[in-house]
């Protein structure tokens, strides 16, 4: 087992750039290199938007159902890497849509196997204490990268972030190679308990959300947080643009890698202390933030302001990035659903993310800026209310007993 714990801190490292894609820098390179016009770039982003969104679930079920759950990372990071490597030499529409599907589907695979690699190396004891170690070295990963990026694209132009996110694929598969695959129990990587037999249906990830309240509950809360984040970032970056053209860019990295700094102590945090202190008052801090973020950005437009606002971004998502795969696992437990119910959650995730946007955008035409950080506030302060009130703790009994806490009920056959 301790063979396997340094080639999974590398692997998160080296994941953290290729599981969230080229994202931004896509499209400042089909821009400025390839000279599209923004209704084509929007198209093919959400093409591979759409694509990682459908596939979340299957991806899911895939972890659950493989014994190859190495096997799987490396198959999709070559998959990410061919995608990279071959897109600036064949800039075509049709391809790139094609390309930006295939590696946001392939993409869709990484965190549910991480997590599920994570919890069949370490076990449901130690889960919350590796995750957290796991998401420090992701932020840190995808902090190291944004900087690699920016600097590197300075000299060489956009073109240079395809060939670091290859440089960075690749390593993870030599970094999954090095996974010894009998420190992987497959079926404490499902969500099983030792000795526990398999069910022989495997349902569909919504029908699991349907089955169990606090399940779905959460699957809700997740929702309204990516409707109340996703456009925050969006909203700032226009808004820094606005006031300095020169210098929009430029302060957008720098939000990107502050938020990123600020996730590693957070992820730190919820290693140390998740058990002991529980889930939920972790999870309700990372709720709390998001209104008050949204009430900040309102009072002032000078670009120090808003950096260091959007820098609060790092408690939220990182307390939630590391929570996620723990209270998921709390709820699963027993069931061996543990994967496929974290590809329905996501799901549900990025609809909200895919949301936030459009509302943002309708909100800021007609009422402005301020208006709409306000209104995401208010989303942010529902989705805070609802964990509060109808999210059960689902980790303490973890650590006052001893053991796993009592799992969800298993569905019913049928």
């Amino acid at each position: 087992m301790d063979k396997a714990k340094r080639p999974l801190d590398v692997v998160n490292f080296f994941l953290a750039d290729v599981r969230d894609g080229l994202g931004p820098y896509l499209a400042v390179y089909l821009l400025t290199v390839q000279h599209w016009n923004e209704a084509a770039i929007g198209v093919v982003m959400s093409v591979g938007g759409i694509a990682g969104l459908l596939a979340q679930t299957p991806a899911g079920a895939l972890v659950d159902g493989t014994r190859r759950k190495r096997l799987v990372v490396i198959a999709a990071a070559v998959l990410v890497t061919l995608g990279s490597l071959a897109l600036p030499l064949v800039p075509g529409f049709w391809f790139v849509a094609a390309t930006q599907a295939a590696t946001h589907a392939a993409g869709s695979v990484f965190a549910p196997a991480v997590a599920a690699i994570t919890l069949g190396i370490v076990g449901p004891k130690a889960f919350a204490r590796r995750t957290g170690r796991n998401e420090a070295f992701n932020h840190a990963g995808n902090a190291t990268a944004a900087t690699l990026a920016g600097a590197s694209a300075y000299f060489f132009g956009p073109v240079v972030v395809f060939w670091l996110m290859s440089a960075m694929a690749v390593a993870s598969v030599l970094a999954t190679l090095r996974i010894p695959a009998d420190a992987i129990d497959d079926r404490v990587a499902r969500g099983l308990k030792e000795g526990q037999a398999e069910a022989k249906e495997q349902p569909s990830g919504f029908r699991v959300l349907l089955e169990c309240r606090p399940l779905l509950v959460f699957a809700a809360c997740c929702l309204l947080f990516h409707l109340a984040n996703a456009a925050m970032l969006p909203l700032v970056g226009q808004k820094l643009s606005l006031t300095d053209k020169a210098l929009g860019t430029t302060l957008m990295s720098v939000c990107i890698v502050a938020a990123q700094l600020v996730m590693v102590p957070m992820a730190v945090l919820v290693g140390a202390k998740a058990d002991s202190w529980g889930r939920k008052p972790l999870f309700l801090l990372g709720f709390a933030i998001l209104p008050l973020r949204g009430f900040l950005y309102t009072l002032s437009d000078d670009p120090y302001w808003l950096v260091a606002v959007q820098s609060l971004d790092g408690v939220g998502a990182g307390l939630f990035g590391a929570l996620f795969p723990l209270v998921v696992a709390d709820l699963t437990r027993g069931t061996g659903r543990f994967n496929v119910s974290q590809g329905a959650i996501t799901t549900a995730q990025g609809v909200g993310a895919s949301l936030s946007t459009t509302l943002a955008g309708i909100i800021v035409v007609k009422a402005g800026y301020s208006a709409a950080f306000l209104a995401l506030a208010a989303v942010a302060a529902v989705a805070f209310c609802l964990y509060l009130f109808a999210m059960p703790e689902t980790g303490r009994r973890e650590a006052a007993a001893g053991a796993g806490p009592a799992p969800a009920p298993a569905p019913a056959p049928g």
